[in-house]
């Protein structure tokens, strides 16, 4: 079973490489979303994220453009390939959320909750970590 990882350093980057990400320490939490935005943002029925501070994540090539997807929400995106970046929000605003698949080792950073579950498509079953 995955577990998330005590690293001080983990490297990601978007489709192309044209954004690229150094995320330093641990995650301060993991999990799924099942919102309807996420899932209309990534086009995948549900989204897996790690949390981080943003003051702990430093973005190198080129910057990303961000969306405003909602009131008090942007999410951020590469200009060039299209590839999801990030959730920020008025609601966590010391934070910057990256999606899990982005990351080198996406297995460092195994879920351990949901959001928005009532928002569930029927059909997925996510197994406990």
């Amino acid at each position: 079973m995955a577990r998330n990882v005590q690293r001080s350093v983990h490297l990601g980057r978007c489709l192309c490489g044209a954004v690229r990400f150094e995320a330093q320490g641990p995650a301060k939490w993991t999990g799924w979303c099942h919102c309807e935005s996420c899932r209309r943002h990534t086009g995948a029925p549900v989204s897996a994220f790690a949390g981080f501070e943003r003051e702990m994540v430093s973005i190198r090539g080129e910057a990303f453009s961000r969306f405003a997807s909602s009131p008090g929400v942007q999410r951020g995106f590469c200009a060039r390939c299209g590839s999801t970046l990030t959730y920020e929000g008025e609601r966590w605003p010391t934070e910057i959320h990256l999606h899990v698949g982005l990351f080198d080792r996406p297995e460092d950073f195994a879920p351990q909750g949901e959001a928005f579950s009532e928002e569930r498509v029927a059909w997925v079953h996510l197994a406990p970590s």
